[in-house]
């Protein structure tokens, strides 16, 4: 028997099925960064002129889902105030209109809050009376701390100064120690973490009832003829006291930041200076920064290769390293013998001057390039060898070259991997000929980028060592 269906039936429940099939809108959505403005203000007035600071911030992306976008307005636009003054926030959200695409709506107002924390109030009106209310806020909190160094300024600029006559002031730059333990420390780091989620990237916030934590505040103090002393905030540094065995510290730094409207005129050079004299007057084991930024990176070798230029202990051993690697083409193993510095060295520099044993070997590298010709082709050939050598050793570990082993990089589905093989008898197995060779290969291409992006880093610094040297030399004429 054969069953059919009547024509008729069929079109209308085909037509049923059509109706109840919706295609939603295609939300692609807009990154975070694309709409957030940040906006650092001295006093009420500046929020309604264009003269009040705006920047944008670092990646903030990962406040936003898996996917880091915001879904759901069009023409969106955050703009979050900060007072620099009281230190709170406030968020105008603007929008068009919305719209329930593929992606639904995002709801901001929590997002908001997690980027601002205890700082965010919730209208204008209240945020502005905060510049009154609140002036004698941070300088309550920080009269109460311990100065370790202060400098003369060589002047400000700042729009919350303009009623004070220069000649009737006196001003200064302060880096004033405290410990985030302390309640009202603690209260005003909270009122901070909108700064550090702003414009640290990846900063997240610290815990400020562990006793070890401090901060470190750099400040300009201006005195006007002793009458009133204003204090402006002009970064800060938190700092970790991890115990080491037996009866000492190490000292971590955990973030640092100079707020954008003072970046630029040497006060992260400050706070590191002003971190290390606090490790050596302490006698701290040594000093160590948590995942630096490439810039961090470069400002502090810079500070610590100025330090090793003057110290006398290491002197010796630079000069004779870079006498070794002048002479002629040095084999690849005489190259990483000769270029070591040796643990009298290292042990003395991390003693007198905290500086670890990682952060040493970068000064040395710079230290050891400027005792050498840039024009001597085989002295900079045996350069080059002996800094690819110790990039060996970071990247594939100590065990790299070693008879009966192979380190072999392995792609998988998000990322590089490497495997290290053992063949039988410390013999090299014939089956994997092809790959490893394939793969050495990539390692090396690898390794001779990251080469040559580390000898820039290493010219650049040197060049600015030398200019900072020079300058200090003709001031002394």
């Amino acid at each position: 028997m054969t069953l059919t269906r009547n024509v008729s039936d069929i079109t209308t429940s085909d037509s049923k099925k059509r109706k109840r099939v919706v295609f939603a809108n295609i939300d692609a959505g807009i990154e975070a960064n694309e709409c957030i403005k940040v906006f650092l203000v001295s006093c009420p007035e500046e929020m309604d002129t264009a003269d009040c600071f705006s920047t944008n911030p670092v990646d903030l992306c990962h406040f936003f889902g898996e996917e880091g976008k915001i879904y759901g307005y069009n023409d969106l636009k955050i703009n979050i105030w900060i007072s620099c003054v009281s230190f709170h926030a406030y968020a105008d959200v603007t929008f068009h209109s919305t719209f329930n695409g593929s992606k639904g709506i995002t709801d901001l107002n929590p997002i908001i809050q997690d980027i601002c924390g205890e700082s965010l109030v919730e209208n204008k009106d209240e945020f502005l009376k905060t510049f009154s209310t609140e002036a004698q806020f941070f300088r309550n909190i920080i009269s109460n701390g311990e100065v370790i160094c202060s400098e003369a300024s060589k002047g400000h600029d700042d729009a919350s100064y303009s009623h004070l006559e220069p000649e009737a002031s006196i001003t200064e730059h302060q880096v004033v120690r405290m410990n985030l333990s302390n309640v009202p420390v603690g209260q005003l780091y909270d009122r901070l973490v909108a700064l550090v989620h702003l414009f640290v990237d990846g900063g997240s916030p610290v815990d400020v009832t562990d006793p070890k934590w401090e901060i470190h505040f750099i400040i300009e103090r201006n005195t006007d003829l002793g009458v009133e002393t204003y204090f402006k905030l002009l970064g800060f540094a938190t700092i970790y006291h991890f115990y080491h065995y037996p009866d000492s510290s190490r000292l971590r730094l955990g973030q640092i930041l100079v707020l954008p409207p003072n970046q630029g005129r040497g006060h992260g050079r400050h706070l590191l200076e002003a971190l290390n004299s606090v490790a050596i007057s302490e006698n701290a084991y040594d000093v160590t920064v948590e995942d630096p930024s490439d810039y961090l990176q470069h400002v502090r070798t810079c500070i610590d290769t100025l330090r090793l230029l003057k110290f006398d202990p290491i002197k010796s051993a630079i000069s004779s390293t870079a006498s070794q690697l002048k002479q002629g083409r040095l084999s690849k193993k005489t190259c990483q013998l000769r270029s070591n510095p040796p643990a009298r060295v290292v042990d003395k520099v991390r003693q007198q001057l905290k500086i670890n044993k990682k952060q040493f070997l970068r000064c040395w590298e710079v230290l050891v390039y400027l005792n050498l010709d840039p024009t001597d082709c085989h002295s900079m050939e045996n350069y080059r060898a002996s800094i690819l050598d110790r990039m060996k050793v970071d990247v594939l570990g100590k065990d790299v070259g070693t008879a009966g082993k192979c380190v072999v990089e392995v792609p998988d589905d998000h990322d590089m991997t490497f495997v290290m093989f053992r063949s039988q008898a410390g013999g090299t197995d014939c089956t994997l000929d092809f790959e490893v060779d394939k793969d050495r290969k990539s390692q090396e291409e690898q390794l001779n980028h990251l080469l040559d992006k580390r000898m820039k880093e290493i010219f650049k610094i040197a060049e600015k060592v030398s200019l900072h040297c020079s300058s200090e030399a003709k001031l002394r004429r």
